[in-house]
C-alpha cells in the first residue's frame, strides 16, 4: 500500500482501484476505508485513489492527537494531492467526511473539478437534522420484520432517552440481510479517540463555510439514499441549495451505503456526474 508523509509528519496511506483518471475518495467516519470496496464497481471506469485518515487502516497514529479534528483533516487531503501532482481533483466524500470535503472545497475551490457528496453529514454547513425528520424516513420500513424494535430505539435515540445505536442498524441499508450485516461488522469505526476528536471545539465553523462556498462553482453531486435516516433527502436537499451547480440525487431503495444497495445505478449516476 503506498504512502506519504501530511504536512505534520504522520504517515498516510492510500488504496488504488482500477485505471484511468483518478478520483480521491475520502471514508466517513474513523472506520478502514475498505468499507468502501471499489464503490461498486466504480473502479471499473475511473481510478479510485482512496485514502486511509490518519489513526485508521495503515495510516499512522499522529502524535499530536488534537489533529483528528476535521478542519485539520483537510490538510492531509490537500498533501494527498500534491503527493500524486494533480494539479485539481475530483473529490468523492462519505458520510462524515463530507464535513472535510465540504472544508476542503471552501478553503481550495480552485484545486476541485467535481465534488460527489454521497450521504452527506451536514455538520461542517451547519444544517440540523431533527429526530422527527430521521425518524419520518424510519417510518417508510415500518412493513420490515425487524422494525418494531429499531424504530424504539430511533425513538429513544433522537428523544435523548438513551438507547442502543446497535439496534437501529438496519435503517442503514435498503436490504438487511446477510451481506449488510456482514458490511456492518466490516464498517464499525476502529478508533475512538478519532471520533472522539473529530467534532472538537473549533471543528466547524459553519457561517464562514457557506460563505465560501456560496462562490463555489464546480459541479456537486449529492446523493443520498431514500431510506437514509443518517442523511435524509429532505435534509440533503437543503444542503444541495447552498451550491450554485449542484445536482441533487435520492437514490430509490437504497440506504446510507447506495453502492451496496444498488451497484448498479450508483455507478451509473456517478460515473456520469464524474465524466
Amino acid at each position: 500500500m503506498p504512502t506519504f508523509s501530511a504536512p505534520d509528519g504522520t504517515r498516510l496511506a492510500y488504496r488504488v482501484h482500477g485505471d484511468g483518471d483518478p478520483v480521491i475518495c475520502v471514508p466517513g467516519g474513523s472506520a478502514d476505508s475498505t468499507y468502501l470496496g471499489d464503490l461498486g464497481g466504480l473502479a471499473a471506469h475511473r481510478q479510485l485513489t482512496v485514502l486511509d485518515f490518519r489513526g485508521t487502516g495503515r495510516s499512522a497514529i499522529p502524535d499530536d492527537p488534537s489533529t483528528y479534528r476535521c478542519d485539520r483533516l483537510v490538510d492531509d487531503v490537500e498533501a494527498l494531492r500534491e503527493h500524486l501532482r494533480l494539479a485539481s481533483i475530483d473529490l468523492l466524500a462519505h458520510s462524515g467526511s463530507v464535513n472535510v470535503a465540504t472544508q476542503y472545497a471552501a478553503r481550495h475551490p480552485q484545486r476541485v473539478r467535481k465534488l460527489a457528496l454521497i450521504g452527506p453529514s451536514t455538520r461542517a454547513v451547519g444544517i440540523e437534522i431533527t429526530g422527527e425528520t430521521r425518524r419520518e424516513v424510519a417510518r417508510l420500513r415500518k412493513d420490515e420484520p425487524w422494525f418494531p424494535e429499531a424504530f424504539a430505539a430511533l425513538e429513544a435515540l433522537t428523544d435523548g432517552r438513551g438507547g442502543s445505536p446497535e439496534a437501529i442498524a438496519p435503517f442503514f441499508w435498503g436490504r438487511w440481510d446477510a451481506a449488510a450485516q456482514r458490511h456492518h461488522a466490516a464498517s464499525r469505526p476502529s478508533n475512538m479517540e478519532a471520533v472522539a476528536l473529530f467534532g472538537a471545539e473549533g471543528a466547524f465553523d459553519p457561517p464562514a463555510t457557506r460563505a465560501a462556498l456560496a462562490g463555489f462553482q464546480a459541479p456537486v453531486l449529492l446523493l443520498t439514499g431514500e431510506y437514509d435516516v443518517n442523511s435524509p433527502p429532505e435534509t440533503t436537499a437543503e444542503f444541495a441549495r447552498l451550491f450554485a451547480n449542484a445536482t441533487f440525487i435520492v437514490q430509490s431503495g437504497a440506504g446510507h451505503y447506495p453502492w451496496l444497495d444498488d451497484p448498479a445505478h450508483f455507478v451509473a449516476t456517478t460515473t456520469t456526474f464524474l465524466a
